[in-house]
């Protein structure tokens, strides 16, 4: 069974258009552990939730796992690592971080709780709600 993650970029520096148009990309320059510990549990096949952070605070998309952690090599200390993501689809109506935390469906979600991580698990449930907030079928 597959996992569930989100994973957020800076629109200015990495955006989602920017993730289509490359369509596999590495997911690297992660430099936080339990954010790097993330990524080295993702599975080919997990999916991820593509979010929007700094200005925009939302979720735009959908990408899965191609490329399990390999050793990061814009890391010289060799202790973070990269996954290979590929956009999936995008969400017809995204997702806003306000929407997330007023539902209280949603209040237990590292989204919420740990708002500055920027790879964290997605629960089976949320990822359906969140999925069917976005109109696409949960």
């Amino acid at each position: 069974m597959p996992s569930y993650w989100l994973v957020k970029s800076e629109p200015g520096c990495w955006s989602w258009e920017d993730h289509v148009a490359a369509g596999v990309e590495p997911w690297d320059g992660v430099r936080n552990h339990q954010a790097a510990k993330n990524l080295k549990a993702m599975r080919v096949g997990d999916q991820a939730f593509f979010y929007h952070s700094v200005n925009e605070k939302r979720i735009v998309g959908i990408v899965e796992v191609v490329g399990e952690a390999r050793p990061d090599p814009s890391d010289e200390s060799g202790r973070f690592v990269m996954v290979d993501l590929k956009a999936v689809e995008p969400l017809p109506e995204p997702v806003t971080l306000n929407q997330i935390k007023t539902d209280p469906r949603l209040e237990n979600l590292p989204l919420v709780r740990q708002s500055r991580l920027s790879v964290m698990p997605i629960d089976p449930d949320s990822w359906a709600l969140i999925r069917s907030l976005g109109g696409l079928e949960a």
